[in-house]
């Protein structure tokens, strides 16, 4: 899921950070929980990855371990290939659409191989201490950036009338202990055993119950965001249930119930975003909706209801809408066959050979897809949509649940009483389900009603017509047990074309242990201390030289989608380095079985995930409605109990005091055995080898050459890591500190740090807005600073330095030096007389996650920490220390130039990735800075020249640090001034003057319309269409500065006359429009308006009327310090309908003035940009961005009104407005760029070009430059 979240504590680790990301049919871009529970996962994945468990670090931090502090993401090349919000990765996206009409959001992102399995991780490693976001997305950090996400522990000391009432503290001793007998001697071996299987405690606040026709639901209370809630309807079918006929049956239904749904669509302009998705077991529904509206006190919940009701169980199968909808599908499974989809396919064919989740991707078969009548999809909906086979989850700011229970009542519960004869399922008819879905423990809530409804009696038996499977997914696995298996199965190879590295799985598959006892809990944190360690290992083992790997992952989780427990190692590589790089993972994970964790590498990850699971407890109140919903969806799937996060951060401090070093060493071993022990007749057989592997590679001086790979080559290089020689992992000394007092005081006195004021006119040194809390400072060396203190998120704070300049400063001789520069610095982690691991270590001590992001016009560092053990100090320590004392690296530097070369290289193996580098350089007049640099300026960059182009930003009045947190105001001024302060002073910079102008091409251009052909077993394409826009404070490319010609436009008149009090309502109107015209931020409120607007068109026009498309969406880029922006339309189509789907986009963006805005879009449009600010407020981060150049000289319109007058300006702006901002975009057939890729066996053959390697040119890929005027399109 998008962004952080903790929810309540589960014995399930965090919401899953899926593994198979595209194995999930979605309605819309928003991750669900990917249905794996994470236990630990060594892995910084190519995108955000933020645990979406619920709970506090207890269970989720141990279930997801990542140490490395800092972490780079983006790839600080172009916009277009970094940003989640970037229209290039829009295909790949898991966001979902705010609130465009909720028929715009039902985008099923694929099949859930988008959406991987909860994954209990220990996350893959990283060759570096510093995380670069500018090629790799910030991963939340709590152990090793365990994210922000947990699992509960239980209360095991609170009483039912003081149900939070807990000390969040653990037991003094208990880390000084570690090591040695953490039992209390007076403890008897029995009164442990005793406790250790006593039952975890369930949620106090969620109540389950069931109504007579089977339906089960679950209510849960929670404020946040307040007045709203989440209404999910699981319905328990999915592919695996589908016959060898109805193949993406399941799917289909999904869309066709959802869009064709009335009931649904008159929720359009309450306010309420809907969605879908269908994976391997289950199909779920969902509404996200406000409680009641402003044009009326009625209460929606019924209506959401009862549209849910209508989509489940009473859906239209209409053939008009089949018929839609199998277009969009169509659609959607070229959109989303990408080469990560098919390999994730392979790894799932070869994971789950045995079983029928090999042969039931939840997409489908296109031929079968394309047969299917209203009739045949009835039938299936009629075998499985019954009431029985489903689960009604509502969790949000309500108050009655006497009330909401009644509701369900009266919608739902003659669904179904027709003709029901069957007898009713025994509680055993339930098999795994009946445990989580009727739990053991009930508390009292407020009222008459219990949490937990009585089973159904005999005498309604009657009403049960169905019963749902015993088991879900209902399969047979063959496990990864001793003597389960006879023989061995041989590596599989998948070698492909669009590959371009090596990597290998091998897979361990075990039944899910439930975690329900002390006893659970108890081995899941022996776990997650164990396999946290790995990682950090392997990060620091090869710090010194270049490793042969590119990353190993090791992934311990368990998988409600596929109903089992998964181990997996992950070994990416250079194809030329594969036997090396998998034999050093062997040869790792081999020592850590062979001698186990250290007693301080068992006190130090304890001593994190306690603390950790401490700070999530104090959150327990900001947790998300949805968040709390995906995280008992997950848990009861896999049978945990539900805990929330102080109940989880309780047990998990009472087991803590039961670990020994011997029982965590002897636990954690038998997860790996299946590598470890490979071979030997005693060890778990592998579930699965499967090699994913290039067809060709690039050799230095020889070009490409076909890469050769056999199964027995790949049994030799494991083999021969088994044999490697290996020896005990010495003790490391973690510094408490990175600057002592001395050293400090030191500082103050060279440095004599202070505030001055902010204006020379006003002698303030400190300015505080009462209204929005945020106070702005400057500091005797130039650097700015704001803060903002918060309780959205108890105990913790974030904080960001912006740097201006970014790739936009980077002189023509020195293309790439920034964003290598940020990757250099992130490869090798040092800062003053620290090694990497030092510094790494520090921060997993203190719960510091640190991410390093270079754009196009500023460099940042961002830090997440908790103010727990002087967690702030500690951040600004290292912040100070990489101000000042930064180590730049031969080797690191020699790693991310590499990096960026084998992903430059890449490029021509990915449709989107070409089609939108083309365009972006055609467009830019080949620029390299917002695109990722070639080799040939690769090899011109130096170590001096990547650190100067990075450091030379770096200067005081040019830097600009925002804090946000919960932390008082002594504290924050006390670490601004002794760190921040003691900075060197400033000097005049002159990255302005030495970066070259960007401007767009001149039109007319033979490279307004170019197309990309790429060869490729299955067909694809896509499109993007482009051009010039001004920047978010209306500034353009050409100097102008758009104010001056808005200011000379009266706001009009209506002469027609007016009661009084109608008068004045128009004359407060016409001074709210005229303050948005003269605001600083017109321009950006106006554009953000303008987007929803074209977007909801879109989607309308391109994907449903024309049905051209599955996925369609429009971007807006507006940049802040440079004088530009642009926009992009993405589009995904067949090969032969893009053409087509390019010119209705075209239609669509031109024909605002032919069909003009109605009001009830714009209503729409502010309405969804609204709500998601309110939304958006409850988190620090957000707070970040609103803060974000308050305070910096190039961008100097930016003031606090920008941030107070928010809600008011959207509010304000008229129809009129928007066609002010539309004017500014260049939609002219002049000023357009597309770009049209198109991926098939045929595609090269399409056209005859010879291929020269240039700076703008990429070796693989066809381009074509003069579009239509040298060719006629194809047919198909």
């Amino acid at each position: 899921m998008a962004g952080s979240a903790s929810v309540m504590g589960c014995v399930v680790v965090g919401p899953p950070q899926p593994r198979w990301s595209s194995f999930r049919e979605d309605s819309h871009r928003r991750t669900p929980a990917s249905r794996r529970s994470n236990l630990i996962i060594l892995r910084p994945s190519p995108s955000s990855c933020s645990l979406a468990c619920p709970t506090s670090t207890t269970f989720q931090s141990l279930i997801s371990s990542r140490p490395p502090w800092l972490r780079e993401v983006g790839n600080g090349g172009s916009r277009s290939l970094k940003k989640k919000s970037s229209y290039w990765n829009h295909y790949t996206s898991n966001e979902h659409v705010a609130e465009a009409p909720l028929s715009k959001q039902h985008k099923c992102i694929s099949c859930f191989l988008n959406h991987p399995r909860s994954c209990s991780s220990i996350k893959r490693f990283v060759p570096r201490v510093f995380s670069d976001k500018s090629t790799f997305p910030l991963l939340k950090h709590t152990l090793d950036n365990v994210s922000v996400k947990r699992v509960r522990v239980l209360n095991a000391t609170v009483g039912p009338d003081e149900p939070h009432a807990a000390s969040t503290a653990w037991p003094d001793g208990i880390l000084e202990k570690q090591g040695l007998d953490l039992v209390d001697p007076e403890i008897g071996r029995a009164e442990l055993e005793g406790f250790l299987c006593s039952e975890l405690p369930s949620h106090p606040k969620l109540y389950r119950g069931q109504l007579k026709n089977g339906l089960r639901y679950l209510i849960l209370p929670n404020k946040v965001p307040p007045n709203r809630f989440e209404a999910h309807m699981e319905v328990h079918v999915g592919s695996i249930d589908e016959e060898d006929d109805e193949q993406g049956i399941a799917h289909m239904i999904e869309h066709v119930a959802f869009l064709g749904s009335k009931k649904r669509e008159k929720l359009l302009g309450t306010g309420a975003r809907s969605n879908a998705y269908t994976d391997f077991h289950h199909t779920v529904f969902h509404i996200h909706s406000p409680t009641s509206t402003k044009d009326s006190d009625g209460d929606l919940l019924p209506f959401v209801l009862d549209a849910l009701n209508e989509i489940a169980f009473h859906p239209k199968f209409l053939a008009s809408r089949v018929e839609k909808e199998r277009r969009a599908i169509l659609s959607e499974l070229q959109m989303m066959n990408t080469i990560e989809y098919r390999v994730d396919c392979q790894l799932l064919q070869h994971l789950h050979s045995e079983n029928k989740l090999s042969k039931r991707f939840p997409i489908g078969l296109e031929e079968q897809i394309k047969k299917w009548d209203a009739d045949k999809i009835r039938k299936f909906h009629e075998r499985w949509y019954f009431p029985a086979n489903a689960t009604l989850y509502i969790v949000g700011d309500i108050d009655n649940i006497s009330k909401t229970v009644y509701q369900i009542e009266a919608i739902f519960g003659q669904t179904g009483m027709e003709n029901e004869t069957a007898a009713a399922p025994t509680p055993s008819a339930f098999g795994a389900m009946a445990s989580f879905l009727v739990p053991k423990l009930s508390v009292g809530l407020a009222g008459s009603l219990s949490h937990d409804r009585s089973p159904i009696p005999v005498d309604q038996s009657k009403f049960i017509k169905k019963e749902r499977h015993a088991v879900r997914p209902p399969v047979k696995h063959n496990w990864s047990l001793p003597g389960s298996n006879e023989d061995m199965k041989s590596p599989q190879i998948f070698q492909h074309e669009l590959l371009q590295n090596f990597s290998i799985n091998m897979f361990c598959k075990i039944p899910v242990n439930k975690v329900q006892t002390y006893g659970d809990l108890r081995n899941v944190l022996m776990k997650r201390i164990f396999l946290s360690a790995l990682h950090f290992r392997i990060n620091t083992r090869y710090k010194s030289s270049n490793p042969p790997f590119t990353s190993i992952e090791l992934d311990h989780s368990d998988s409600g989608r596929e109903g089992c427990t998964v181990t997996t190692l992950t070994v990416t590589a250079e194809p030329k380095n594969w036997q090396s790089a998998i034999k050093v993972a062997v040869q790792e994970v081999r020592r850590l079985k062979e001698f186990g964790v250290t007693k301080g590498e068992l006190a130090r990850y304890l001593d994190a995930l306690l603390k950790d699971s401490e700070q999530l407890a104090a959150m327990i109140d900001n947790v998300s409605s949805v968040d709390n919903l995906d995280f008992i969806m997950e848990s009861d799937a896999l049978g945990h109990m539900v805990m929330d996060q102080r109940q989880g951060h309780e047990s998990l401090v009472a087991v803590a005091g039961t670990v020994t070093l011997e029982e965590v060493n002897s636990t954690g071993a038998k997860v790996l055995e299946f590598i470890s022990d490979f071979g030997k007749p005693t060890a778990p057989l592998p579930a699965a080898i499967v090699a994913c592997v290039p067809t060709k590679v690039h050799v230095e001086g020889s070009g490409e050459i076909e890469f050769k790979i056999s199964p027995i080559e790949i049994t030799d290089a494991i083999k021969a890591g088994l044999e490697e020689p290996i020896e005990a992992e010495p003790e490391l000394e973690v510094p408490k500190e990175l600057i002592s007092s001395s050293q400090l005081q030191k500082l103050r006195v060279e440095r004599s740090p202070s505030f001055i004021p902010l204006y020379p006119e006003v002698n303030v040194t400190k300015v505080y807005d009462k209204e929005t809390g945020i106070t702005q400072l400057r500091l005797s060396n130039g650097i700015p600073v704001n803060y903002k203190i918060s309780r959205n998120e108890a105990r913790g704070g974030v904080m960001r330095l912006i740097v201006g300049g970014g790739r936009a400063a980077e002189s023509f001789e020195s293309r790439g030096a920034v964003v290598v520069g940020v990757r250099t610095l992130s490869e090798g982690g040092r800062v003053g007389n620290f090694s990497r691991e030092q510094v790494e270590l520090f921060c997993v001590n203190h719960l510091i996650n640190c991410s390093l992001e270079s754009t196009e016009e500023f460099i940042c560092m961002e830090f997440r920490f908790t103010l727990r053990d002087n967690g702030m100090r500690a951040a600004f320590q290292l912040l100070h220390m990489v101000l000042e004392h930064s180590v730049w690296l031969d080797d690191a530097f020699d790693r991310a130039r590499q990096l960026y070369l084998s992903y430059y290289r890449s490029i021509p193996k990915s449709l989107e990735r070409s089609t939108a580098h083309k365009l972006m350089l055609a467009m830019l007049n080949g620029d390299e800075r917002f695109v990722e640099p070639s080799p040939k300026s690769l090899q011109n960059l130096t170590l001096q020249s990547v650190k100067d182009a990075v450091m030379n930003q770096f200067v005081g009045d040019n830097m600009e640090v925002s804090v946000v947190g919960d932390f008082s105001e002594e504290d924050i001024e006390s670490c601004i001034l002794d760190y921040m302060g003691t900075v060197r002073a400033s000097r005049d910079s002159e990255i302005e003057q030495q970066s070259s102008s960007i401007m767009f091409r001149s039109y007319p251009s033979d490279l307004q319309f170019q197309q990309v052909f790429l060869k490729d077993t299955d067909e694809r394409a896509c499109a993007y269409i482009a051009g010039p826009a001004p920047n978010r404070w209306g500034f353009t490319i050409e100097g102008k500065d758009l104010f001056e010609s808005i200011n000379n436009i009266s706001v009009d008149d209506d002469e027609e006359p007016q009661s009084e009090s109608l008068s004045e309502m128009k004359d407060c109107r016409k001074d709210l429009q005229r303050k948005l015209r003269n605001h600083p931020l017109f321009f950006g409120i106006t554009m953000g308006l303008l987007a929803e607007i074209i977007n909801s068109r879109l989607f309308t026009t391109v994907r449903d009327s024309l049905g051209l498309t599955y996925d369609v969406s429009f971007e807006l880029s507006l940049f802040d310090r440079l004088k530009l922006g642009w926009y992009v339309i993405s589009v995904t189509s067949t090969p032969g309908k893009v053409y087509k789907a390019v010119d209705a986009c075209k239609n669509v963006l031109r024909g605002l003035h032919s069909s003009k805005i109605a009001q009830r879009e714009l209503d729409r449009a502010k309405r969804t940009l609204l709500m998601r600010h309110e939304a958006e407020t409850k988190a620090n981060a957000y707070w970040l961005g609103l803060l974000a150049h308050l305070q910096a000289s190039t961008v100097p319109r930016k003031d606090i009104s920008c941030i107070k007058d928010l809600t008011s300006l959207y509010e304000a702006a008229t129809i009129e407005d928007i066609y002010l901002a539309y004017e500014q975009l260049k939609v002219d057939e002049n000023s357009l760029y597309s770009c049209i890729g198109i991926a098939g066996a045929q595609a090269a053959e399409e056209i005859s070009v010879e291929e020269e390697e240039s700076d703008e040119g990429l070796q693989g890929v066809i381009p074509a430059g003069r579009g239509l005027s040298t060719m006629t399109r194809p047919t198909t």
